[in-house]
């Protein structure tokens, strides 16, 4: 990992969510700016309906939404909207609903390692659009030409999540390899005017773990699941889906128009 360009850096590559204005964090494009403190630093996530998660939250990620699995990495997001580009849990004033567990994605921001591929090598990225981000912040990120202690310790938590990042996708390959996964359908059925049941509507096409195929592994790979702890992990994906129902209620409550598919 590094935190500064050489010479003949390549090019910077991957889109990522949130990060509009990636630059590799150097002194002498970022010595003077910093970070200002404000009182809500999550206006940005108030475009994020999903946000990637790793395995480590999925506990705690459970009581806020359902956490599902996309693509053909299948990777895990944590959902937290009905509507693309609509977080349900950010208020306008930039801060997150009392309560509601915030994504590790969510928090490293506007700190990102991204991958300067003709160097093979990962580097430490500051997304330069974000509002917090100033000349002269409380925050310094460079101290006589140095990382400031606040910056290190951002790249520690980048450094963390990086490391939880690769665990995640090690979890994600065991449930391949088990053939655990299946799709599955979150629908929303609406009452008609008289009260009766309307036509139920998709909400989200997603992969999950399948109960059945769960129930049927051997022994032996069950025990092994519970030993090295993904099997507390699969069930705490498994009961955060009943959290579709609050995001429907929420929405309803709310005053929202009925729920269209999440673009996960």
């Amino acid at each position: 990992m590094t935190t500064t360009t050489q010479p003949g850096l390549g090019q910077i590559t991957g889109n990522v969510l949130f990060y509009s204005q990636p630059e590799p964090l150097t002194p002498e494009l970022h010595g003077k700016l910093g970070v200002k403190r404000m009182d809500g630093p999550f206006r940005f996530a108030k475009a994020g309906h999903a946000i990637p998660l790793t395995v480590g939250e999925f506990p705690l990620a459970a009581v806020t939404g359902p956490i599902i699995f996309v693509g053909e990495e299948k990777l895990p997001i944590a959902v937290m909207g009905l509507n693309a580009g609509e977080n349900m849990f950010v208020r306008d004033n930039g801060n997150f609903e009392p309560g509601v567990y915030i994504p590790a994605y969510v928090r490293r921001y506007p700190f990102v390692f991204a991958n300067d591929q003709s160097n093979s090598q990962m580097v430490l990225c500051v997304d330069r659009a974000a509002e917090f981000i100033v000349e002269g912040g409380d925050l310094a990120f460079f101290e006589n030409g140095q990382p400031s202690e606040y910056t290190k310790n951002c790249i520690e938590f980048c450094n963390n999540f990086e490391i939880e990042r690769q665990r995640t996708m090690s979890f994600v390959q065991l449930l391949k390899d088990l053939d655990l996964f299946e799709q599955k359908t979150a629908n929303f059925t609406p009452n008609n005017p008289d009260g009766s049941a309307g036509e139920p509507q998709k909400i989200a096409d997603y992969f999950g773990v399948s109960e059945d195929k769960l129930s049927k592994l051997p022994s032996d790979k069950l025990t092994e699941l519970r030993d090295n702890g993904a099997l507390g992990q699969i069930y705490a994906h498994l009961l955060s889906l009943v959290g579709w129902d609050r995001l429907i209620a929420l929405a309803l409550a709310r005053g929202a128009q009925e729920p269209v598919a999440a673009n996960s």
